[in-house]
């Protein structure tokens, strides 16, 4: 149940009450849309509320169940008609009637992210939410107190209410997402999909992203990804500004110091705030600069790198379970704890090297970070110095215990064969 913190201003009422006679209005295109009959083989995906692509989670899940059921038929909501997809998936506009008919018609609906406030499911179809995080760094959902909106709230409770599983990674997302999810339903406790490309083997992903950007093939790559910033005002969302305040130059540097090669950069930045980053210009580094902010697939690109800086995006935790050494860069940690509300780690308050779970939020686990975190240059270009590859395996093995992690690389296999099972006598004969 929803508590506000704070008490609701006349304009953020009067906001919130619009946005409900507008669902109302909505959800009456899916009534009516409700006429239709449900195609037992369709199934409805979407990424980022309509403004991703051919990406995330649902990506490799569209994929494996497409290989395991060619029978199966695929329509996918976007914002912009150009974005690129596989023949066998139909795009479709994400528009309210678009919506309304497909999402009404199909039997599977799967997405990362929230459905549009006023969406109606009806009965006899199937919601698994992919969730775009799973453990994580920032506070979401309840646990940011105020800094959640009751508007935030009512979507996301609506959405939750119409989800038959939500796809978690560990016994550390089961324990928080009540909250962080405004969640209470059940789970697929199988990792996240788009991480079967970090499992195993990545030689592969690393040759074709070299080769896409006329790389030598020992060209190591170090990615920089720093985490999607967003607040709201007045119930209305916005995209936080970029400073970019790491030394690139000196960072290329201290990578070939310690890790020997020659080293490139890849930046990839919230595609709203990648011309923040095209105006960067360091001549002496600047043919080897990749900037990948308008990809749609992080974990392609993230599977072809030898290292990775971010600040708080969840990502980290993924490119650990591929053993590249990850390595947190935050210079304004006090400011956005405090924005955030409150964060999943102790990284405002615990010494650097030694980062705590906030045990107000998890005080069932008693969890280390395995990554150190720096607050400015000479903090970083000392962790990269120091790293010591062998103990940073053994932290990540024993921090992965100790969450419970599920993960083995066949997520996606999984999850297509339990959907398959629920719906194969329908669409097999």
């Amino acid at each position: 149940m929803f508590e506000p913190t704070k008490a609701t201003s006349k304009k953020e009422r009067a906001y919130i009450n619009k946005r409900k006679r507008k669902a109302f209005r909505e959800s009456l295109c899916f009534y009516l849309c409700g006429i239709f009959p449900i195609k037992k083989n369709l199934v409805s995906l979407c990424t980022f509320e309509g403004k991703g692509g051919f990406c995330c989670n649902p990506k490799y899940l569209a994929l494996k169940l497409h290989e395991r059921n060619p029978k199966l038929e695929f329509v996918w909501f976007v914002n912009d008609m150009s974005k690129k997809f596989p023949s066998w998936i139909k795009k479709v506009p994400n528009t309210l009637w678009s919506r309304a008919y497909w999402l009404s018609r199909s039997k599977v609906w799967i997405d990362n992210y929230r459905k549009p406030y006023g969406t109606v499911k009806r009965k006899s179809q199937y919601y698994l939410n992919v969730n775009h995080y799973t453990i994580g760094i920032k506070c979401t959902g309840l646990y940011r107190g105020s800094g959640f909106s009751e508007m935030a709230y009512l979507v996301s409770k609506n959405d939750s209410d119409m989800v038959d599983d939500f796809v978690i990674d560990s016994d550390w997302c089961e324990q928080i997402s009540p909250k962080a999810l405004v969640y209470s339903g059940t789970y697929q406790k199988t990792g996240a999909p788009r991480c079967d490309i970090l499992y195993g083997d990545r030689t592969e992903q690393k040759k074709l992203f070299r080769q896409k950007h006329h790389l030598p093939l020992d060209a190591r790559i170090l990615m920089y990804a720093p985490t999607f910033r967003e607040g709201a005002e007045n119930g209305k969302r916005f995209v936080f500004s970029e400073v970019w305040s790491i030394d690139f130059e000196k960072l290329l540097k201290e990578m070939e110091s310690k890790f020997s090669g020659k080293w490139y950069l890849c930046v990839r930045v919230h595609p709203q705030l990648a011309p923040t980053f095209k105006v960067y210009k360091n001549p002496a580094i600047q043919d080897r600069l990749i900037d990948e902010s308008q990809a749609d697939d992080m974990y392609e690109i993230l599977a072809g790198m030898d290292a990775y800086i971010t600040d708080y995006s969840s990502a980290c935790f993924e490119a650990a379970f591929a053993k590249i050494p990850v390595f947190l860069y935050a210079d304004d940690v006090l400011k956005y704890a405090k924005d955030r509300g409150q964060l999943m780690w102790n990284l405002a308050t615990d010494e650097r090297h030694n980062i705590g779970n906030n045990k107000d939020i998890t005080p069932m686990f008693d969890v280390k970070l395995p990554f150190t975190l720096a607050y400015n240059n000479e903090q970083l270009f000392d962790d990269i110095r120091n790293f010591n590859k062998a103990e940073y395996d053994q932290k990540l093995d024993k921090f992965y215990a100790e969450l419970g992690l599920i993960f083995d690389g066949n997520a996606s296999t999984k999850l297509s064969d339990m959907i398959i099972e629920k719906i194969g006598s329908l669409i097999l004969s």
